[in-house]
Order: structure tokens, then C-alpha cells, then sequence
């Protein structure tokens, strides 16, 4: 389950063509409401992006792998989040899709 969630994330995000630079700050903060153990931190993490019931499901369940697994699966998961997030083909991915996102705002479209 080690950076699963990043990866779907990351394949969803291209896939429909989602700025990164909105997404990302999103995955980040539901991910860290999962991995927090926290019902009341994932449910209004949820709300903020309208997640569907079966999503808020999933998540759920996503979280309950987290709780049963305690913190050492949670220090492994973070510490694999720091490495993809730091790498250096991360950075330029997300530099490169920044400034290409800024010329598009810039023209107008």
C-alpha cells in the first residue's frame, strides 16, 4: 500500500488533466487525514472536495489499514511520500507544470 494513494493520485491527476498545482496541496491534506487516524480530520477533508459516499468509504477503510497497522507503517508510508515528493524527476514534473500552467493564465485561457 506504500505510496499507492500517490500514484493513483498522480494517474488520475494526468489522466483528466487536473492542474497539479491544485491537486497536489489536496492529496496532500486528505492523505495526511488518512494516515492521521483521525475520523473527524478525514471526514471534513472529504467535505472540502465533495467525495461521494463510496469514496468517503473507501477512504474509511483506506484509514482503518492505517490504524490497525500503528505508527510504524505510518512513519514507512510518510517516509515514501518524502522520497517520490522529493525526487528529482517530482520537482521538475511539478516546476515544468507550474510555469506551464502560469503561461496558460497569463494568455487568458
Amino acid at each position: 500500500m506504500r505510496g499507492a494513494l500517490l500514484v493513483l493520485a498522480l494517474l488520475v491527476t494526468r489522466e483528466l488533466g487536473v492542474k497539479m498545482a491544485e491537486t497536489c496541496p489536496i492529496f496532500y491534506h486528505v492523505f495526511t487525514a488518512v494516515a492521521s487516524g483521525d475520523e473527524f480530520l478525514l471526514d471534513s477533508s472529504l467535505t472540502k472536495v465533495n467525495a461521494t459516499e463510496p469514496e468517503r468509504t473507501a477512504m474509511k477503510k483506506i484509514q482503518d489499514c492505517y490504524v490497525e497497522n500503528g505508527l510504524i507503517s505510518k512513519a514507512l508510508d510518510a517516509l515514501v511520500m518524502i522520497t517520490i515528493s522529493s525526487s528529482k524527476d517530482c520537482i521538475v514534473e511539478a516546476v515544468q507544470n507550474t510555469v506551464e500552467d502560469l503561461k496558460l493564465n497569463t494568455l487568458g485561457r
